[in-house]
């Protein structure tokens, strides 16, 4: 699927100003990858080939200024599939699995069953629920064993064209099994608690990534009367529902759908994780901006644990960058980035679960959700130095 097209690098007094008449980048076809925030901040917005001329005539005409930052994804698209193409082929002649390149879903549930087949004992897999197009949605579960354990649930790739979600969930997967035992931290947080991981969240839209369009990433739900296909399962969730942050035009990228938890991705989440009871952290992670966040998105209202999430933001996020340096923001997402409703850390906090947190991994507009294979290791690495923080913090701070 050709995807040409330029992505453009704006101000958020621009588009807000283009946002509220009946322009050019309210109608056309223009995909906006990073969302207007607080005034002066850039924003991505790719723009497709078709629409290219009368984008710029539109933005000179208005006097706003832009620079481009990818001249053409399609250079970008052919260079990673070559890429996956040479991977693979060094993959099966090796017969061994990478972790440093990106994965489709066959392969990541393929590799479940081997994954789990040599830790028996540590890890198990199980199915919650099916997705739209009744593909299986997965979750592996580390457990040393008992009852009703305190648990952390992390899921990876609920917008399925963030391919390094998943692929990070793979190598922390890994990096968990083989550090138990040999790691006092990893074999501490593991005798003590349960760790839930959903590598695929998406799994239709990763499929639909994978095969006929690289930029899509809702769900591949339709509904009747609706002229699009999909919703933004992270719009999706109960909280403050259909608010602002969310739209209800069905072909908006931040559609909320026809109602809460109507995605049976989401609804899968919900039933689960209210049916253990004992969750403690909820992580969801995303890309790209480089961005620790934690509630509230639908509010200005702080969260009552805001100075201890702020702290542990603070903490994680140090370690995080203290291996390539790589610095991130944090704070409440309202305040540090947009406002949004329906977004799945806003329901696990107001039902009770402390550490919601979400990351948006690498990179910050370089590449975007085109981030190359060979930053996977380093983005897994460093996550996990500031994952393990706020695991660790929720083993030694029950409440």
């Amino acid at each position: 699927c050709s995807i040409n097209g330029i992505l453009l690098l704006l101000l958020f007094c621009a588009v807000h100003k283009l946002m509220q008449s009946q322009s050019f980048f309210t109608v056309a076809m223009v995909d906006f990858w990073s969302e207007p925030r607080r005034a002066l901040l850039p924003i991505d917005v790719h723009v497709s080939g078709e629409h290219i001329q009368a984008a710029k005539a539109f933005l000179e005409l208005n006097g706003l200024s832009y620079s481009v930052l990818i001249e053409d994804l399609q250079v970008l698209l052919e260079e990673e599939k070559r890429e996956m193409i040479a991977s693979r082929t060094e993959e099966r002649n090796t017969r061994i699995f990478s972790y440093a390149i990106y994965h489709t879903v066959e392969e990541i549930f393929a590799w479940m069953d081997t994954f789990v087949a040599s830790n028996a004992g540590l890890v198990s897999k199980m199915q919650i629920g099916t997705s739209y197009e009744n593909r299986p949605l997965y979750v592996l579960k580390f457990s040393t064993g008992g009852n009703n354990r305190p648990a952390n649930w992390i899921n990876f790739g609920i917008h399925s064209r963030e391919w390094i979600g998943p692929a990070t969930g793979l190598w922390f997967a890994n990096k968990l099994a083989s550090e138990y035992g040999k790691d006092p931290s990893v074999t501490s947080l593991l005798d003590k608690m349960d760790i839930y991981l959903e590598l695929v969240t998406n799994p239709d839209g990763y499929y639909f990534t994978h095969n006929e369009n690289r930029m899509w990433r809702k769900t591949r739900a339709k509904y009747s009367g609706n002229l699009c296909i999909g919703v933004d399962p992270n719009r999706n969730f109960d909280a403050n529902f259909a608010g602002p942050g969310a739209s209800s035009n069905s072909c908006s990228e931040t559609y909320h759908g026809p109602s809460v938890n109507s995605e049976k991705e989401v609804k899968a989440i919900v039933d689960f994780v209210k049916g253990h009871g004992n969750f403690k952290v909820f992580i969801d992670m995303h890309s790209y901006s480089q961005l620790l966040l934690f509630p509230y998105g639908y509010t200005s209202t702080k969260a009552k644990d805001h100075d201890e999430l702020n702290a542990l933001s603070k903490v994680s996020t140090t370690a995080l960058r203290s291996l390539y340096g790589t610095p991130y923001v944090y704070g409440p997402i309202l305040t540090t980035i947009y406002q949004s409703s329906g977004s799945s850390i806003d329901w696990a906090y107001d039902s009770g679960i402390k550490y919601a947190f979400c990351f948006e991994l690498r990179d910050t507009g370089r590449y975007g959700f085109l981030l190359p294979a060979k930053q996977i290791i380093p983005t897994a690495e460093e996550t996990y130095l500031g994952l393990m923080k706020i695991l660790e913090h929720a083993r030694d701070n029950p409440y």
